[in-house]
Formats: C-alpha cells, sequence, structure tokens
C-alpha cells in the first residue's frame, strides 16, 4: 500500500512548481513565448518528468516492502533557480529516501532503473502524441520538449556515476543498464540525427 505524508505532498507540489516556472523562465527565452502561459507547457512537459521518476522510486521499493518518502532539497531547488537566471537548467529538486533493514543489489538495481524506465515510457507517450494527434503549435510544443526532455533525464540518470541511478542499475546487471542507457541514448540524439539529415 502506497502512503503519502502530508510533508510529502507538500514536497512534490513545491518541487513540481518550481521545476515548472525554471523551465518556463528558460524556454521563454528559446521559444520568445509569455513566461506565465509557459507554466503550465513546463509543467506537463517536465514537472511530470522530474516528479514521476521519483514517485516510480517510491513505489517499486514499496513493492519491495520498504519504506520510502520523497523530501524535496532546499539546495537543489535554489540551483535551479539560480542555473535558470544563467540561462539553463540544473534541476535536483528532491530524491525519495528509501529506508529498509536490508536492500539487495538486485532490489536496488531495479528500484534504481524504475525511474529512468518510467522516463523513457513517458519520452515515448510524447513522441506517439506527436505523431498521431491533429496539428497544434501548443501541443507540438508540449509533445516535442516532453520527448526530450524525458529522454535526457534517462540518459543522465542512467550514466554510472556514484549517486546517480545508473551506478546502483550497473552494479545489479550491467547488461539491462547497457541496452537501457543505448535505448535512451538513441531517443536523446534522435531529433539531432533527423535535424543533421534533413
Amino acid at each position: 500500500m502506497v502512503n503519502f505524508t502530508s510533508r510529502e505532498i507538500r514536497d512534490i507540489l513545491i518541487s513540481m512548481l518550481v521545476i515548472g516556472g525554471v523551465f518556463a523562465y528558460v524556454f521563454r527565452g528559446i521559444n520568445h513565448g509569455d513566461f506565465i502561459s509557459l507554466i503550465p507547457v513546463a509543467l506537463v512537459a517536465v514537472g511530470f518528468g522530474f516528479v514521476f521518476h521519483e514517485l516510480a522510486h517510491k513505489f517499486m521499493a514499496v513493492r519491495y516492502g520498504f519504506y520510502a518518502e520523497y523530501h524535496l532539497w532546499v539546495q537543489g531547488l535554489i540551483l535551479a533557480i539560480v542555473t535558470a537566471a544563467l540561462g539553463f537548467v540544473f534541476a535536483a529538486p528532491g530524491a525519495v529516501y528509501i529506508h529498509g533493514q536490508y536492500i539487495s543489489k538486485e532490489e536496488n538495481g531495479k528500484i534504481s532503473i524504475a525511474g529512468p524506465l518510467t522516463n523513457i515510457a513517458l519520452a515515448i507517450i510524447f513522441f506517439v502524441i506527436l505523431l498521431v494527434a491533429p496539428y497544434s503549435s501548443l501541443l507540438s510544443l508540449v509533445c516535442s520538449l516532453g520527448f526530450t526532455i524525458n529522454s535526457f533525464l534517462a540518459f543522465f540518470n542512467l550514466l554510472p556515476v556514484f549517486m546517480l541511478d545508473g551506478a546502483k542499475v550497473f552494479k545489479w546487471n550491467p547488461l539491462i543498464w547497457l541496452v537501457t542507457i543505448a535505448v535512451a541514448f538513441v531517443m536523446m540524439t534522435y531529433p539531432y540525427v533527423v535535424a543533421y539529415m534533413f
């Protein structure tokens, strides 16, 4: 049974709003749009990717019988705001803290890969909508950003670097790690390859 504390719900909402705001601020310069009107776009395209990534860790941890709770990182949110003011975003809004007596290498690997797999799934959903839905400039913006950002989030988090999901997945199963990061890399580079070819 997955439960959410009031603090956790507060932290999730604050994280989403800050992430949506900082990306909207950066997008306004790229797309020459209005900051306020871009906030809903950023919330759907980016905010969901960050939050669902963390919640996937929580759901998988709870499935294995561990206690898991999302906590925001004030320093990470401040870093996101500062970098957005400089024209780019480096965001670490928070993380799911997992508590248990003993977490095996396999359990830790599966809990860790759940986040990037969620980003890959979201990217695919945005891509499919972009292909099959009737054209709309707003929908095209949301889906193209959603595909690009979620593909990047999956790839970045799968890097086999200490503190990132990739290090734990690699320790559990190097082959699964290799296949997953390869898929994320292909998806992340796809728009640039297509732009170069055409």
